[in-house]
């Protein structure tokens, strides 16, 4: 089974720069998207319903912001909106879709760069998906979590670490708090087959970084422990165009 994930940054803007060529070419069985900006209403009767796929929709309820999307191949048995706390729900930033072997979430974690309270925002919002997840577990549940985490976890996943070191997106807090993710059981799949430095899924628009590499790697596939060997790999895609982030993708072995 192969699934991508995709901050889009715009999903109206990512179809007018090749997204379903790209859809077509990579056939997956889903995609997950963040940041689509729009809500489905909204969309030509061809993004509302793509050809060969069951679409799923979480936009925000504020209009051009967040939101999430996940195309299945497979009509989804079972799907899940939000984790059950408004104040976060309203942004439209997680669906959880069953599948036979695993439950499969699509997470547009909060960017904390506009401010204070918006960083705080981002910190609860970590710690409630993470009791979220842990929630789901008890309750016998695997997990693949899908998404943009807005951030970068260790120093080889930005090209420049210490200039960053106080920014939202590398701050102590933030990685600690990827750190205590991981510690629960949850595997960094990209870094379990790729630990070579300069592999990233983002880059800013500003002073052609991305032509030079200048990126972060803030985009993540994180299966549970049990999941971990029927992964087969997990890859980015940093030649494919139009959003400032690239998908990312992940092949596990599932029924």
């Amino acid at each position: 089974m192969r699934i991508f994930s995709w901050n889009v940054n715009g999903l109206r803007a990512v179809v007018k720069k090749g997204f379903f060529d790209w859809l077509d070419s990579e056939a997956p069985d889903a995609v997950c998207l963040q940041e689509i900006k729009a809500r489905a209403e909204d969309l030509t009767e061809s993004i509302r319903n793509p050809e060969g796929y069951y679409a799923t929709w979480n936009p925000a309820q504020r209009k051009g912001y967040s939101g999430v999307a996940v195309f299945t191949k497979k009509k989804p048995k079972l799907v899940h909106f939000g984790i059950g706390i408004e104040r976060f729900d309203v942004e439209g930033r997680v669906i959880r879709i069953e599948f036979k072997d695993f439950d499969l979430l699509n997470v547009y974690f909060p960017n904390g760069t506009s401010g204070s309270e918006r960083l705080e925002y981002k910190m609860a919002f970590y710690d409630a998906f993470l009791d979220h997840c842990e929630q789901l577990r008890a309750e016998g549940k695997e997990l693949v979590i899908s998404g943009d985490v807005n951030t970068a976890h260790k120093a080889v996943d930005l090209k420049n670490p210490k200039a960053n070191a106080k920014n939202s997106g590398f701050l102590p807090e933030e990685r600690a708090w990827v750190d205590k993710f991981i510690s629960h059981g949850y595997v960094d799949s990209f870094r379990a087959f790729h630990p070579e430095p300069d592999q990233y899924t983002w880059w800013s628009y500003r002073f052609n970084v991305r032509a030079k590499n200048i990126g972060w790697r803030i985009d993540y596939f994180f299966v549970t422990e049990n999941l971990a060997e029927k992964v087969k790999d997990s890859f980015i895609q940093p030649s494919v165009m139009g959003s400032d982030h690239c998908p990312i993708g992940l092949d596990i072995k599932a029924k």
